[in-house]
């Protein structure tokens, strides 16, 4: 067996109604921070199917619940009136 192929992690993919279950948040938002490198970016698995990896989109959801941080609202600005 190829030395390589012993080494690969065994990846866990979910299509996006799993991971629609996973996080409340609209395919919008979700999408909007793939872009902004805020969220796992998908894989795409044919021109019209993609997936996330389980494992990224677990540990995206542990960082934001350690970090206790809240989210910047759109619009949103850090001056009092």
């Amino acid at each position: 067996m190829d030395e390589g192929y012993r080494t690969l992690a065994r990846k866990t993919l979910i299509n996006r109604k799993t991971l629609l279950a996973m996080i409340p948040l609209s395919e919008r938002s979700i999408f909007n921070m793939e872009k902004r490198g805020d969220f796992p970016c998908r894989i795409a698995l044919t021109s019209r199917n993609v997936a996330w990896d389980l494992a990224e989109v677990e540990e995206w959801i542990e960082s934001r619940k350690e970090s206790g941080a809240q989210a910047a609202r759109p619009g949103a600005s850090d001056v009092a009136r």
